[in-house]
């Protein structure tokens, strides 16, 4: 034995994430799974992955798809019901991706929100254009009871466009919003979306991690980032909320 390794700091044990919180695997109620069967085998794949639960999260987006407590849980309750007959042994649950505009704010005032893991709520932004009731959004969440969680916060350009600095980020950080990037987005052919990411990450600024996935094909390609340096690097920088 090195007598010098009696001296050495045990390494840190970094445990993997085993709950994905932003997926799109409802069939038929926005742009993500159309049929039953697509939604199973996706869900057979993250569970090859090593996941052993999914929040997934419709969109609820007025001009499109205008989906609501009533809508998600019942399609929810199908999907259940195959993986229990299927024998697959994986909890899912249903929250949201709630797009800003007016109609969410309604959503907020009527307190009539989907929460993930008790009281987070997911919510997306136009990505050129920063919405002018932002900061008032947020107010009313947190007013609620509730913590904002804004949803791939690497792709919107009106937050990234000072380049290098991140202060715009940080901004949101102090206003209580917490940051959920996307696996994929270190995957991403937009070089823009991945320099962000990683500032993110390196920055010690993202709260969860998430799939997005919509097809298939967004699974296969988190597998190559699940055994990459900068998965490593967001766990060991950043205090990740997903196995809470």
């Amino acid at each position: 034995m090195n007598f010098l390794s009696l001296f050495r700091k045990p390494s840190k044990t970094i445990a993997p994430i085993i709950v994905d919180i932003h997926s799109h695997l409802l069939p038929g109620i926005d742009d993500g799974v159309k049929t039953l069967e697509e939604a199973i085998s996706i869900i057979k794949k993250f569970k090859f992955l090593g996941y052993s639960k999914l929040i997934t999260t419709p969109h609820v987006l007025s001009d499109y798809y205008p989906n609501t407590k009533e809508i998600i849980t019942e399609k929810l309750k199908i999907v259940k019901k195959e993986l229990v007959e299927q024998n697959i042994e994986i909890i899912l649950e249903a929250s949201a991706e709630y797009y800003l505009d007016m109609e969410f704010l309604n959503i907020i005032e009527d307190d009539d929100l989907l929460p993930f893991m008790g009281n987070y709520i997911l919510f997306e932004t136009p990505c050129k254009s920063k919405p002018i009731i932002l900061e008032q959004t947020i107010q009313n969440i947190l007013t609620k009871g509730y913590i904002p969680v804004l949803a791939h916060p690497e792709r919107y350009m009106y937050l990234r466009e000072n380049g290098e600095n991140i202060e715009s980020y940080k901004k949101l950080k102090r206003q209580g919003v917490l940051f959920q990037i996307n696996l994929k987005s270190l995957h991403s052919k937009s070089k823009m979306t991945k320099s962000t990411a990683l500032k993110l990450i390196g920055s010690g600024l993202v709260d969860f991690i998430g799939s997005d996935a919509h097809r298939m094909k967004d699974v296969i390609n988190m597998e190559s980032v699940l055994n990459s340096k900068n998965y490593k690097k967001i766990l060991k920088k950043n205090n990740i909320l997903n196995n809470n």
